[in-house]
């Protein structure tokens, strides 16, 4: 059994200041998207990567990606009006391709955004363990810290909401393919328009009353939306180039007695 990623990458880069969409946008010379897709492949658990680009973009989307990322198979597809309408689209061809490319089967559909180009693999692969766990809707979510208030439509505080009840939930989101196709079944006619359509796919799972499970998320899946958003990315990055290049070769504090040859 395997793991199919869809990865929606159909929204503008107008909040980024660029006239591309937003998973096109380069972070050190490379496309969100494809920074996106090498983190779900290195989990090592992906099989199959299905990207949802604009209609008007899907030569550039696939110039992009080409056919496979380190061996793994990519797929891009026309995705909807909505990022509802955009998954599905995504789940439709992920799992109708994966049963000609994945002969074992498919235990888990991850749902990830491009934007979050950063995401760590031991993220992923933590979403992956927690649904073969037994858990048909996982999701990634970080502690509040913000003090947190609920105003009515005047502006007027109606209540300050505890935090600790709070998470801040990130992607990739993890579902049994059964949950999450009768979820956008279910859930189809919202997906038409913005105003109705829901914002993560784990809110189509509660609709259902299927219990949400959450994992610990991490900082660097943060969503790229802005350009101080892009920046912090360039940074994040940077670190991380650094401590591949410099890895801990501390020298041995213990004095050198001449025993160390001998053993």
């Amino acid at each position: 059994m395997t793991v199919v990623a869809i990865l929606t990458s159909a929204g503008s880069g107008r909040r980024l200041g660029h006239r591309l969409p937003k998973a096109l946008v380069k972070l050190s010379g490379v496309p969100l998207v494809v920074h996106a897709a090498n983190a779900l492949v290195s989990s090592g658990l992906v099989g199959l990567v299905v990207v949802t680009a604009p209609p008007e973009q899907l030569v550039e989307f696939t110039a992009a990606l080409g056919a496979e990322i380190h061996g793994v198979p990519v797929r891009v597809v026309a995705g909807g009006a909505t990022r509802q309408a955009s998954v599905a689209a995504g789940l439709a061809a992920g799992l109708t391709g994966a049963l000609a490319a994945l002969p074992d089967g498919v235990d888990v559909v991850l749902v990830h955004d491009a934007a979050r180009a950063l995401v760590p693999a031991d993220l992923v692969v933590r979403v992956v363990e927690a649904v073969r766990a037994g858990h048909q809707a996982v999701i990634p979510g970080l502690a509040v810290t913000d003090t947190i208030k609920r105003v009515d439509g005047r502006g007027v505080v109606v209540e300050t909401v505890p935090r600790i009840e709070l998470r801040a939930v990130q992607t990739p989101q993890g579902f049994t393919p059964d949950v999450l196709t009768r979820a956008h079944a279910a859930g189809a006619h919202l997906g038409r328009d913005e105003s109705s359509a829901v914002s993560d796919d784990a809110g189509l799972a509660e609709s259902l009353g299927v219990p949400v499970w959450v994992v610990e998320g991490h900082e660097d899946a943060f969503k790229i939306t802005t350009p101080r958003d892009l920046a912090v990315a360039h940074v994040v990055l940077a670190e991380r180039e650094r401590a591949v290049a410099t890895p801990d070769d501390r020298p041995d504090d213990r004095p050198d007695d001449g025993t160390e040859a001998h053993r």
